[in-house]
């Protein structure tokens, strides 16, 4: 059995069903051809081309049959040519003088099943039918007018390319070239329909994938968004929830030194939140702006000195060490990694415990830069035992919005990332980009490729500072 689709890249494609207005445009145009195969009759009539014409009625039929039918020729239309075809016959073998619409009618009837007919093994085969029965037809007629004298007398017999003879190839080749005409634009019709098909087909699957990219670019805007206010909404507030509490807990105790202490407390939360403001105002301003801003980021591993002191008035003593020798970074790498270092310093407040310390690495390799965050808060909990809620809250579990971030932000500049717990207690996160090599400047002699060496685990330094250490004092 074969099933029938309407897809245009499919073998069996099949031509939708025509429309009204394509279908009152037949009615119209059978009646008119009705119209005028009449008027063209009873002009040959008075012209007198047959000596003797057909009765009325088998005008009525021959004339009816070859144009009427042609109303439901888009609807049927293998049918349809044959019954124009019977009607042609019919005015044909008994004289109804009418010789141009039935030439018409018949074209159109063999073109519509070329153009409309689905199945199109039938409508190659209806068609051959019909022509080959026409052309026998034809020679059968000629054969027998040339052997009736009676029939154009005026054209000689005589002879192998006699006048006749001409006559009759003439009427061979005329014929020929008229059913392949009919067989030919019938078909065009067809693949022209079918090559409308594909376009509007492509055209729609097109505006889908237009309408997908832009729900893509939707999301993945939202998905830059909620980073970047997780990025500065989540460090900020953290900071502020843990010297606000330390401010109460100091507070309650009534000291001088306590309201000294809390008072320093209460100005890293004024501070912080002023710094979030402001972010979260350059955040805003930025997806505000119709165009995206040309200036460059003010936020990068230059100021993880800051951040870094930002942690220790936290409550959190940090080490910022830098190995290798530190140089410019494109922008979209010095802003991931000073995020990925906000966020791990971050978890490192919400999650390590009292106590914990936490150590920011930043290596300048050949190229690649990579940066380290660790911290101790893990082992100090073990080493407290069970009862670690002694000495401090234990770490909340989080929501992994933070170390998703994190991924995001590094995959976006080609990088990798690890976490994980350390083999000597706490938790460590590491973040590698390959760095592109700058291309020497013209007419400059290239000298040897410098090599860095990794600084091994520093020894905590005071908290907040920063120590660079050249790869040439590590060889």
């Amino acid at each position: 059995m074969t099933v029938t689709t309407r897809e245009p890249s499919h073998g069996t494609w099949t031509r939708p069903r025509p429309t009204r207005e394509g279908l009152r445009f037949d009615v119209i145009l059978a009646v008119a051809l009705a119209l005028a195969a009449t008027t063209t009759a009873l002009l040959y009539d008075r012209v007198g081309i047959y000596a003797e014409t057909a009765p009325i009625w088998v005008w009525i039929v021959g004339l009816g049959l070859s144009t009427l039918p042609l109303a439901a020729r888009r609807i049927w239309p293998v049918p349809v040519a044959i019954l124009v075809s019977i009607g042609f016959f019919v005015c044909g073998q008994f004289a109804v003088p009418e010789l141009l619409i039935v030439n018409i009618s018949l074209f159109i009837g063999l073109y519509a099943v070329g153009a409309w007919e689905p199945r199109r093994a039938l409508a190659i085969w209806s068609r051959i039918a019909i022509s080959l029965a026409m052309v026998v037809w034809l020679l059968v007629s000629l054969i027998i007018a040339s052997s009736n004298t009676e029939a154009m007398p005026e054209v000689s017999r005589s002879g192998i390319f006699s006048a006749f003879a001409t006559y009759a190839v003439i009427q061979i080749i005329t014929n020929l070239i008229y059913f392949s005409g009919a067989f030919m634009f019938g078909n065009r019709s067809w693949q022209a329909a079918r090559a409308q098909a594909q376009l509007e087909a492509q055209g729609h699957e097109l505006a889908l994938e237009r309408r997908t990219s832009a729900e893509q670019a939707v999301a993945l805007d939202r998905i830059e968004i909620a980073r970047e206010l997780h990025d500065v909404v989540a460090h900020h507030v953290s900071v502020m929830g843990i010297q606000a509490a330390a401010a109460r807990r100091l507070l309650e105790k009534d000291a001088e030194s306590g309201r000294e202490r809390a008072q320093q407390a209460l100005l890293v939360v004024e501070t912080s939140a002023e710094t979030a403001i402001a972010e979260l105002r350059g955040l805003v301003g930025t997806l505000r702006a119709p165009e995206p801003s040309a200036t460059a980021s003010t936020i990068g591993i230059a100021q993880l000195p800051a951040l870094v002191a930002a942690s220790q008035g936290a409550g959190v003593p940090a080490t910022l060490i830098i190995a290798g020798t530190p140089h410019p970074l494109p922008m979209l790498i010095d802003v991931a990694l000073y995020r990925v270092a906000q966020e791990a310093l971050t978890n490192v407040r919400k999650h390590a415990g009292r106590g914990a310390e936490a150590t920011v690495r930043l290596r300048f390799e050949t190229g690649a830069v990579e940066l380290e965050v660790s911290d101790t808060g893990i082992a100090q909990r073990l080493a407290a035992g069970a009862a670690a809620g002694a000495g401090g809250s234990a770490a909340s579990s989080g929501s992994g919005l933070g170390l998703r971030g994190m991924r995001e932000r590094a995959g976006a500049v080609g990088g990798t990332v690890e976490v994980g717990r350390r083999e000597t207690g706490g938790f460590l996160v590491r973040v590698r980009v390959p760095l592109r090599e700058p291309s020497p400047a013209p007419g400059s002699a290239a000298g040897p490729a410098s090599t860095t060496v990794l600084a091994p685990a520093p020894t905590p330094i005071p908290a907040s500072a920063s120590v660079t250490i050249p790869a040439e004092d590590l060889a």
